[in-house]
């Protein structure tokens, strides 16, 4: 193998004007020298003008929002629930093709255009838009779960705390969450000699069920070693709730606070139903009296939407608070 070495002019001079005994002297302590001197061939670096690159790509990719857009993801986000509906109005349709007491989708639809056009009047106390009725009805519900909430929360931090607590309490929970609704209707009419208390009782008694066993659960998953981390520091049981329950049970609250919710809206169109009153459950009710059942599809409507935003209101509360990533 012939190897060749090259040197810049100025070594090249320094090497002519060297000794001559240098020159001639290749012994083999100068040839291994020589090798061990020797380096690997350097690759080239290329050198990339970061502008121009900017602007190839700039030129090559959209700009903006677009860049990021996920045709795929936006398509099955938004097509599957509009093929589920355009199948709901079709069906109904033709069910409705041959006349009889269900109304049509399109006579529906013009019914809901007109009772939307004035939702907020008032012809008296047993005659009101329907605005006025969901909003009534919220009103019920957020006093309700409110209440729910102050005592079911605090409740199951304390049933998850304490095992005396847990193994006297889950008896009577077991036994009282599968209830009805609508059987501690009476009792709320019994206790309170008014329809509006009633409802609120009953819509709290069925939605303090999924807080307190939903906040138990969370307590009783705590790793255990956060506990002995907090007895070894001498924490008071304030700082403990504060500091490592609150924060580790936070996901399963909010799911608990979710499902009472859902709860709480099923249960006020059927207790309204029986106390009567400014609600959309005696509205429902009030328009089947009247046979009038195209309103009653779109109180359907109305629940379901109302629901559905409440749920998904919660929803985005949790996922804000989870901590799964």
């Amino acid at each position: 193998m012939v190897s060749a070495v090259f040197h810049s002019p100025l070594e090249a001079s320094k090497v002519a004007s060297a000794e001559p005994g240098r020159e001639a002297g290749k012994d083999a302590g100068a040839a291994t020298s020589l090798k061990a001197e020797a380096k690997p061939p350097v690759t080239p670096i290329k050198v990339v003008d970061a502008k121009a690159t900017e602007t190839q790509y700039a030129t090559a990719t959209p700009a903006g929002w677009w860049a990021s857009f996920d045709g795929r993801a936006a398509f099955l986000r938004v097509f599957p629930p509009v093929v589920g509906l355009v199948l709901l109005v079709g069906l109904w349709h033709l069910a409705t093709l041959k006349g009889g007491a269900l109304p049509s989708p399109a006579a529906t639809f013009e019914a809901a255009v007109k009772l939307f056009a004035d939702p907020f009047y008032r012809n008296g106390p047993n005659d009101q838009g329907i605005g006025w009725n969901i909003l009534n009805s919220l009103q019920r519900v957020a006093v309700g779960f409110g209440l729910a909430a102050v005592v079911g929360i605090p409740l199951g931090f304390m049933i998850g705390r304490f095992e005396f607590l847990s193994r006297m309490a889950n008896p009577l929970i077991s036994l009282l969450r599968p209830v009805s609704p609508l059987a501690w209707l009476p009792l709320g009419l019994l206790a309170f000699k008014a329809a509006n208390p009633a409802a609120i009782w009953t819509i709290f008694i069925c939605s303090i069920w999924p807080m307190v066993i939903n906040t138990a659960v969370g307590v009783q998953r705590v790793p255990q070693d956060y506990l002995n981390v907090a007895r070894v520091l001498k924490l008071s049981e304030w700082k403990v709730v504060t500091k490592i329950l609150f924060p580790a049970v936070l996901p399963y609250m909010l799911t608990g606070v979710r499902l009472s919710v859902g709860t709480a809206w099923l249960v006020i169109v059927a207790a309204e139903m029986l106390t009567g009153g400014v609600g959309i459950g005696f509205w429902v009710w009030d328009e089947w009296n009247n046979l009038n059942v195209q309103h009653i599809l779109i109180a359907i409507f109305v629940i379901g939407i109302v629901g559905l935003v409440l749920e998904q209101l919660l929803v985005a509360v949790a996922k804000r608070f989870s901590f799964d990533h």
